[in-house]
């Protein structure tokens, strides 16, 4: 497992308030996939299934945990693709505080 994927797991475990409803796959280009499942967050693969999955760069996806970069703005601006159900993703907003 990567630094970058080790750090995001603990940086979404501490934000993530609730338990989310349903699975949701984070796939960082270059460095692997973090996957949050219920209350749990956890290294992961390509292959696992999930609701929707989430592709970023490295840079995008730290910005986007730091607070750097809204989410939707980066959806909206190409910088985070979505693949599967734009609803469960929308769900993660309420989940990560």
């Amino acid at each position: 497992m990567s630094d970058l994927i080790a750090a995001a797991v603990d940086a979404i475990a501490k934000k993530l308030v609730k338990p989310y409803d349903g699975a949701a796959k984070f796939v960082i280009e270059g460095a692997g996939c973090v996957i949050i499942q219920g209350a749990d967050v956890r290294p992961s693969d390509e292959a696992e299934p999930a609701d929707v999955t989430m592709r970023a760069t490295s840079e995008v996806f730290q910005d986007i945990l730091a607070g750097r970069l809204n989410p939707a703005m980066a959806f909206m601006s190409g910088k985070l693709k979505l693949e599967g159900d734009m609803s469960a993703a929308m769900r993660l907003g309420g989940v990560l505080a």
